[in-house]
């Protein structure tokens, strides 16, 4: 991180241990807004832990985490500030979509027409009076994504957000937060999908077994860590394709959950 640059969302020194596993380990990085910052890294390696450690729902063993220079706990109106999804079943089963924004609403004194706009935004208009717990899990993203802007935050965090979602609905959350992004607000998003994130992603933080592996643009990283000849072989139109080798070249060694 430089001090020249201002970070909407702020890890310093985040250690994590549950028992004898360190899940993050010394973790540094800063998130700045008006781009899309992939957050990568193989099962394991401590992406949900370091989000819960932003959000405040996990307690560091050391180091700080900071939205919008504070810790989340601090945050005033914090659903005005941040907006996050992290578990996309995270609902009263027996609500409608349209009861729980409103209850979500009513916790944070917003506005009750924001609640409206938030389900035409994401799609769930046709299906808001319905009981949440009978929606699919592409449905369940979109109402978990609706909870994320209620409050019309400008950071945003996001925890496998494609997950369950259909070809027009990847689209659609990948033109989401492009343009949120394009508003100047701050987007971090985990994936596993190296496509999607190639064509997404502006700048990516890679993480393995807890531990920052990287922090540079997408196409920096394409051009660091593929194999040289497949790189200057490819034609630069094509590049973005090469994102999931370098991953896998990159993460090799930190993988936790490797076949044999």
């Amino acid at each position: 991180m430089t001090s020249t640059t201002t970070f909407s969302i702020e890890a310093h020194g985040l250690t994590k241990r549950y028992g004898a596993k360190t899940a993050v380990d010394n973790l540094s990085f800063g998130v700045a807004p008006g781009k899309v910052t992939g957050f990568l890294g193989p099962n394991g390696a401590g992406k949900s832990t370091t989000m819960r450690l932003l959000l405040g729902l996990e307690r560091p063993d050391a180091g700080t985490a900071l939205i919008n220079r504070k810790p989340y706990a601090s945050l005033t109106a914090p659903l005005s500030q941040v907006g996050a999804l992290l578990e996309a079943k995270a609902f009263h089963k027996g609500r409608s979509a349209r009861n729980h924004l409103l209850c979500l609403a009513q916790s944070q004194a917003l506005p009750l027409s924001r609640v409206d706009e938030v389900i035409d935004m994401v799609g769930l208009r046709d299906a808001a009076k319905q009981r949440a717990g009978g929606y699919s899990l592409g449905m369940a993203q979109r109402l978990g994504i609706a909870a994320a802007l209620l409050g019309d935050p400008r950071v945003i965090i996001l925890d496998e957000p494609v997950n369950g979602l259909d070809p027009e609905g990847i689209l659609w959350i990948r033109t989401l937060m492009k343009r949120l992004a394009a508003e100047g607000r701050t987007v971090l998003v985990s994936s596993h999908l190296m496509n999607e994130m190639a064509v997404t992603a502006d700048h990516l933080l890679v993480i393995g077994r807890g531990r920052l592996l990287a922090d540079c643009t997408t196409a920096q990283f394409i051009e660091r860590y593929t194999d040289p000849a497949v790189y200057a072989a490819t034609p630069a139109v094509a590049r973005p394709a090469l994102l999931e080798e370098a991953f896998m070249r990159l993460t090799a060694g930190a993988v936790e959950y490797a076949t044999r």
